[in-house]
């Protein structure tokens, strides 16, 4: 990963920066800022509008845009909708999916280590349909509960909606599993893919779930961007989210038609440059190699776990973690921890991670997060660890 930080201007520009907060958000190669300045600078012109070149231009650029996540995860284009992020592209789900639950199933399968983006539009659509929810149990390691799963995910299973990894505690689930189980049953799959896509090769047809969704600035896009797979058959049945301009085939005063995939789904003026720009992204990252980006994941966390493990006083929770750690030091507060080491112009995340159920069960007021990414070193996780030292020394 040598010289890497090249690519990023926020590293010229803030050359003491230490980011390890990169599960809330990636930072941008040049590139990708590049990409959306030129479309601002040479393309800006609404889509899917206008008879003039500019239109065309940008209709073009948009749907390029759409091809090139489509083969970055293995599906058809017209299964690509284009959300705001992983939050709205569940959202969709939970708030259409109802016309395509199976008749007589009445049981929403989350985890307990889900994120809030993936708990609380369940709740809502529970609500709405009388449906039940149930949670399958995660181990006193934090893992995944697999036994637990094959006693919850049952025939009466409408809905199986699970986290790919956790934004918590690093650790990745066996989704594979999971859809399998769901699948025996009839029952709806969805991703939560917000945490895996920047560092594992997606291959949607190969996991065979119903959907997947993502978010554009996890994976060096702008921030505004994310995306929505789902299966062909299952978003032709499903009714529209939003309603507008785009989204629509005909319209008289009393009644409307929807358009075809995917512009039935994407209402109004979309976020064009973030499309665009979350594309050169994923160009980046194929010339970059996403094997070269989780090689570096895994050996970054392995050589923090060790250094951390060092320490006295500190616990650390979940074990087999991927490019982030949550961890505690003893009789400190994470937000204080936080506030100290951004004193040192060291970034990372304190608190309970927009998951609040799982650290509740644990009985946990938040945690100290590290996140890893393609520009941090084994000596920023060094300059890290002296600074945690430090703390320790200054709050007994």
């Amino acid at each position: 990963m040598k010289n890497i930080k090249e690519q990023f201007p926020i590293f010229k520009e803030r050359k003491k920066l230490i980011y390890l907060d990169n599960a809330a958000t990636t930072q941008k190669p040049a590139r990708v800022i590049n990409a959306i300045l030129n479309f601002y600078t040479n393309s800006n012109a609404n889509i899917n509008r206008g008879m003039h070149f500019l239109g065309e231009e940008a209709t073009q650029l948009y749907e390029q845009a759409r091809v090139t996540v489509a083969k970055f995860i293995n599906s058809k284009d017209i299964e690509i909708i284009f959300t705001r992020n992983t939050t709205e592209s569940i959202n969709l789900i939970a708030s259409s999916i109802e016309s395509i639950i199976p008749q007589g199933k009445t049981e929403i399968v989350l985890t307990e280590m889900e994120h809030h983006a993936n708990l609380v539009p369940w709740q809502q659509l529970a609500k709405r349909k009388n449906l039940k929810l149930i949670f399958i149990k995660t181990k006193e390691d934090f893992s995944l509960d697999y036994e637990d799963a094959k006693r919850k995910i049952s025939s009466n299973t409408a809905i199986v909606s699970v986290t790919h990894k956790s934004n918590v505690t690093g650790i990745v689930n066996e989704i594979d599993k999971i859809i399998n189980l769901a699948k025996k049953q009839n029952a709806l799959t969805i991703i939560d893919g917000a945490q895996t896509i920047a560092s594992k090769k997606i291959d949607v047809k190969k996991l065979d779930c119903d959907f997947f969704a993502f978010s554009g600035h996890k994976i060096f896009g702008p921030t505004g961007i994310g995306v929505l797979y789902g299966k062909k058959e299952l978003l032709e049945k499903m009714n529209p989210y939003q309603f507008g301009g785009n989204m629509i085939s005909t319209a008289s005063l009393e009644k409307a038609g929807w358009n075809e995939l995917p512009m039935k789904f994407e209402a109004g003026t979309p976020n064009i440059s973030g499309s665009i720009g979350l594309a050169e992204a994923i160009r980046w990252i194929n010339e970059f190699g996403i094997e070269n980006i989780s090689k570096n994941e895994k050996e970054l966390t392995s050589y923090a776990l060790k250094k951390l493990s060092e320490l006295n006083g500190i616990e650390i929770y979940g074990k087999n973690q991927e490019g982030i750690i949550s961890f505690n030091l003893k009789n400190t507060h994470p937000h204080d921890v936080a506030c100290l080491l951004n004193d040192e112009k060291i970034c990372i995340r304190a608190g309970f991670h927009c998951a609040m159920p799982i650290a509740k069960k644990l009985s946990l007021n938040g945690t100290c997060r590290i996140s890893f990414s393609v520009y941090n070193t084994k000596q920023e996780i060094d300059f890290l660890i002296e600074q945690l030292k430090k703390i320790k020394g200054i709050i007994k």
